[in-house]
């Protein structure tokens, strides 16, 4: 099986991150898994809706490269999910997402769950996500500490900082738990990297989610229900597949001016 791992950073300018994602992939697939991670350029680096749909761009577009280039999966890696159902609607490979994964996957462990985001500006943008699933009564809750996405990365591999960011995530997640939440949700897989080094991750008792390898298992299953029983999205309405010539057009029309 062969899986095609989206991040919203390169390798450039997230080395360190890169390095610590490809080891913990290695960790969670399973043995016959191989997980190839591609970055976006430039990276996601502001926290602003305008640079998730130009992210968002390149990576529907890379969906259809891994799929031309025999990839049995692919995995949008970050939370956000930018261009989750449009990616859906122009490949047949079962396409899984960081932030729809987690959110799924968290009403499983608890009645409530709260995301809590590294910045401000993705509030709304958590907010709109939530609702697009259909799990405002589930997912109650987004609160945020105040980091840009490239900030953050820098606390890979460094114990201080990962104990600042703890520090911060947990000032933010514990009224969500006093308000009732069961489950809290880091909003981002930088964070849920980082904080994949603390096992059985609670605040006040609420467990905290990594979502990398609930959604590696969720690729992996999906990949598998698919050759047992040919089980795929639907193609009645959000999903319906465009055609051949729209999605060409798509893939080499100019980026910008």
């Amino acid at each position: 099986m062969k899986i095609w791992y989206q991040s919203f950073v390169d390798y450039e300018n997230g080395a360190s991150y890169w390095d610590a994602l490809d080891a913990h992939l290695n960790t969670v697939k399973d043995p016959e898994t191989t997980i190839d991670i591609n970055g976006i350029t430039p990276f996601d680096s502001y926290a602003h809706p305008i640079v998730e749909w130009r992210c968002a761009r390149e990576m529907i577009c890379n969906a259809v490269k891994a799929e031309r280039q025999g990839y049995d999966a692919f995995i949008v890696g970050h939370f956000q999910d930018a261009g989750l159902y449009e990616a859906r609607s122009v490949v047949d490979i079962p396409v899984i997402a960081l932030g729809e994964a987690s959110m799924l996957y968290s009403c499983q462990l608890g009645q409530r769950s709260g995301v809590v985001t590294i910045n401000t500006r993705f509030i709304p943008w958590f907010h709109h996500q939530i609702g697009k699933y259909g799990l405002r009564e589930r997912v109650t809750g987004v609160h945020a500490m105040s980091f840009e996405p490239g900030q953050i990365l820098s606390a890979i591999g460094s114990d201080e900082k990962l104990a600042e960011v703890r520090d911060l995530f947990e000032a933010q997640g514990r009224p969500l738990v006093e308000e009732g939440v069961d489950i809290l949700i880091p909003g981002g897989g930088i964070p849920m990297l980082l904080f994949s080094q603390i096992k059985d991750h609670r605040v006040d008792d609420a467990p905290v989610i990594n979502g990398i390898p609930i959604a590696v298992k969720m690729a992996e299953a999906a990949v598998k229900l698919r050759r047992l029983t040919g089980l795929g999205v639907s193609r009645v309405s959000d999903y319906v597949k465009a055609p051949d010539a729209v999605i060409e057009e798509f893939m080499t029309h100019p980026k910008g001016l």
